[in-house]
């Protein structure tokens, strides 16, 4: 998940360089959703894992 984020976010560099601004904003929601997402998992996996034991 974190691999798709920062592909989503080097696209929306690339588009942003380039002038498609509606490219690079859709592009930029969707890394920030998709990071997000993956440091709440990557909590809660954490959580788990010392509940654990």
């Amino acid at each position: 998940m974190l691999g798709w984020a920062l592909t989503f976010l080097v696209v929306a560099l690339v588009a942003g360089v380039l002038g498609f601004g509606g490219v690079a904003s859709a592009s930029a929601g969707i890394a920030q959703v998709l990071f997000f997402l993956f440091l709440i998992l990557f909590a809660v996996t954490l959580v788990m894992r010392v509940l654990r034991r």
